[in-house]
């Protein structure tokens, strides 16, 4: 059992989940929790190693080399996470790396998106639509945060993700309808043709849509609402467009 929160194995799970240069440097990403290190396993990726607290976690479920899992002491596990009730299990995993589609048909970018709870919300419904990418523009949250991967449950093993400026954006979506989710746009959100190739922009809610996305953006579309009623946070208001983008694709 390590017990020790020197072990050089907890200082890097440690540093994976606090810092995002860390992850940046080192390729690697930590997911805490049986059901994340799951969903990775499940996509085919392999851990470079896992640490567990047998008081909580019965690591045999994860269907794992068992050379590469390692228990922990309840307290060395109470020093790599940063959550208020530690899972009792981490697992250190190499950087997901999904291949982008040449020509992309369905994207989603956002753009200073800076909550982790809504950029990981946006990811598992991404996922959940069929989106192939979702590009994360200049002053939005770190991808592999630890809050937007447990918000994404499992989405960044299952659509590719990328962190570009708005240069190799507009490049990369240049075949594509690029509309921006807007409360005061100018078409509503199921009037938009989804059946062509489209990109989705979101901006934050703090400060809106960025210069370089309305720039970018040929039409702005909104979400009718309830007279009187609050503007949608930016996850729910995501999921709207994204399953009314899916409901046109399948017809």
């Amino acid at each position: 059992m390590i017990s020790s929160t020197t072990n050089e194995r907890v200082k890097l799970a440690r540093s994976l989940i606090h810092d995002a240069k860390a992850r940046r440097k080192e390729g690697k990403v930590a997911l805490e929790g049986v059901r994340l290190i799951a969903d990775a396993l499940a996509a085919g990726v392999v851990p470079e190693f896992v640490l567990y607290d047998p008081d909580q976690v019965n690591a045999g479920v994860l269907r794992t080399d068992p050379r590469i899992v390692w228990e922990a002491s309840a307290e060395v596990m109470r020093a790599i996470t940063i959550t208020e009730h530690p899972q009792g299990i981490v697992g250190v995993f190499p950087t997901p790396a999904l291949n982008v589609p040449m020509r992309p048909r369905r994207a989603v970018i956002l753009d200073n998106v800076r909550d982790p709870g809504n950029a990981g919300t946006i990811l598992r419904t991404a996922a959940a639509a069929g989106v192939q990418v979702v590009i994360f523009a200049p002053g939005s949250v770190d991808a592999y945060n630890d809050k937007v991967l447990r918000g994404a449950m499992g989405a960044h093993f299952r659509i590719a993700l990328r962190d570009w400026d708005w240069e190799h954006i507009t490049t990369y979506c240049k075949d594509t309808v690029m509309y921006l989710a807007d409360m005061t746009g100018d078409m509503t959100y199921d009037a938009a043709d989804w059946t062509d190739a489209w990109s989705l922009i979101v901006g934050g809610e703090a400060e809106g849509a960025s210069a370089d996305a309305i720039s970018a953006a040929a039409k702005r579309l909104y979400i009718p609402m309830a007279q009187g009623t609050e503007s949608l946070n930016a996850g729910i208001a995501t999921a709207v467009m994204l399953f009314e983008a899916a409901r046109q694709g399948r017809g």
